[in-house]
């Protein structure tokens, strides 16, 4: 690197290969809990993901706060939140009828205030509100930017490791500033109000 010259990478450099990272920011101790880092991020992985979170505390609300990605309100996920509330009704059809008719009538579904596991989406092009957006810039910051990895391997293990520590020397509870909570509070207040009146 020198001064005034754009930083570029050695000609030796090899990229391996890419993994996919999904987590869940626990706001009132700020872990990661139950990471999932894979090779695809397809609509099951994202319900498998978030049974492994479930499966944490079977008894436990949650509430996940994620963006409008279509895997985040897919079919696979619909089914699995029914069957983990005991909603035995007929879901529909996903594209003909019933809950599973659209992406709307599925994400009213997961957002419904009533189950034990919802969902609330951020709005479109807004993902940055939602909190584990920074989680990942400090991973990026601590791992995985000017970051050596030998293998695939070697950079999910990288990333495990680097959790674990930050789980058990780093995080604490998540604090946004004033003016930021101020303002992320009353778009989660619109958001709700929203929800509250198209399922009404």
């Amino acid at each position: 690197m020198k001064e005034d010259r754009v930083e570029c990478r050695e000609f030796n450099y090899i990229r391996h290969g890419t993994q996919v990272l999904t987590g869940n920011l626990h706001l009132a101790t700020g872990e990661l809990l139950s990471p999932t880092i894979a090779e695809t991020r397809t609509e099951a992985d994202f319900a498998r993901h978030i049974e492994h979170l479930v499966q944490t505390d079977q008894e436990a609300h949650f509430i996940i706060l994620c963006d409008q990605l279509n895997t985040h309100q897919s079919e696979t996920l619909v089914r699995f939140i029914a069957s983990m509330i005991g909603d035995d009704q007929d879901l529909g059809v996903k594209g003909k009828q019933g809950i599973l008719k659209s992406m709307g009538s599925r994400q009213a579904y997961l957002s419904d205030p009533s189950h034990r596991i919802r969902f609330v989406y951020t709005p479109k092009h807004c993902s940055w509100l939602n909190s584990v957006e920074v989680w990942f810039s400090i991973l990026d910051r601590h791992v995985l930017r000017r970051g050596n990895f030998s293998s695939i391997a070697d950079l999910k293990e990288k990333i495990q490791h680097y959790i674990t520590y930050y789980n058990d020397h780093i995080a604490k509870a998540w604090r946004w500033s004033v003016t930021k909570t101020r303002d992320i509070q009353r778009l989660f207040e619109k958001i709700i109000c929203h929800l509250l009146t198209a399922t009404a």
